[in-house]
């Protein structure tokens, strides 16, 4: 790749992760700046993407999270213009924004996953997801949740099939299709992933009740954050294995982060973001300085990641 003078971070966009996606953009920004890179900002919620190639940039730096910026769209774009670009390509970003792929990738892969089955909204009645909960065997409480937001966005933990139905039907008036997933206890652990080597594992400890987006993006919320995992040393290994296992089967590029519970000494994958958080009280930034790299390097090395055809 030729001299990198110019970097555009591809910031805010149209999903309701627009707030975080801002305040990635924002943390990005500065270090790129301390890095003496010149530095742009584009927001595809006020220039369509095709405006993307007048800006003459020698790398994108997508910073955005969410429908359009985390699942193939924005990076089709950057494809088609030829404008090396970080994190993943279309095709993994498709694969592991949309979980219910993602989850049958991960099973084809013996990667253990939450038993699960999806509905889609001209499917649903309630014989049919009576029918569905006792054909997978799936018990109450009952996680329902849309197959493609990031960020805890719109998933629900249902104790009876009257407070799963109240939920059902509210997120079929946003959403086409829904996943069903058996409610996984134990311990919350992510797992960051660089260039395809899992960097640590850290521990959520969330006071709420459960780490949702309140728990992921308030300091009001004190989310207990334990670096390294609370896991004894193989353990530890071990999920450090699966996550680097998960990146690579879904051909992941630059960073990810893979989230899990640990209950009766197993590991339950719930998904892989390819676009992880970067702001203040995001994980892969802690993760990473606990094992010596500090911020302004991470975003160096997911900057010298970028290129094409990824």
């Amino acid at each position: 790749m030729k001299k990198i003078n110019k970097i555009l971070v591809v910031l805010g966009g149209t999903s309701k992760e627009r707030k975080i996606s801002l305040s990635t953009g924002k943390a990005c920004i500065k270090a790129i700046k301390e890095l003496k890179y010149k530095v742009e900002t584009f927001d595809p919620a006020k220039k369509h993407f095709s405006e993307i190639n007048k800006l003459k940039a020698d790398v994108i730096f997508n910073a955005l999270h969410g429908k359009d910026g985390e699942d193939g769209h924005a990076q089709s774009y950057f494809e088609y213009y030829k404008i090396p670009y970080t994190h993943s390509g279309v095709l993994s970003s498709m694969n592991s924004m949309d979980k219910i792929i993602s989850k049958e990738i991960f099973i084809k892969k013996n990667i253990i996953t939450p038993k699960y089955f999806t509905l889609k909204k001209n499917q649903y009645n309630l014989p049919i997801l009576k029918t569905l909960i006792k054909s997978k065997k799936i018990k109450f409480p009952i996680v329902v949740k849309p197959s493609n937001e990031g960020s805890s966005i719109g998933v629900k933990i249902c104790l009876s099939f009257k407070n799963l139905k109240k939920e059902t039907e509210n997120l079929f008036k946003n959403y086409k299709t829904l996943l069903f997933e058996e409610f996984i206890g134990g311990q919350e652990i992510q797992v960051a992933v660089m260039n395809g080597k899992a960097l640590g594992a850290i521990e959520l400890i969330p006071k709420r009740k459960f780490y949702d987006y309140k728990a992921k993006y308030y300091k009001s919320a004190k989310t207990n954050h334990v670096m390294p995992a609370n896991l004894n040393k193989k353990k530890y290994n071990e999920v450090l294995k699966i996550a680097a296992k998960a990146h690579n089967t879904l051909k992941c590029r630059g960073i990810s982060r893979s989230d899990f519970k640990f209950v009766k000494n197993k590991f339950f994958l719930l998904e892989t973001n390819t676009q992880p958080g970067m702001t203040a009280l995001s994980l892969v930034p802690e993760i990473a300085k606990y094992n010596g790299i500090s911020f302004k390097n991470l975003v160096n090395s997911i900057i010298l990641d970028a290129s094409i055809h990824r």
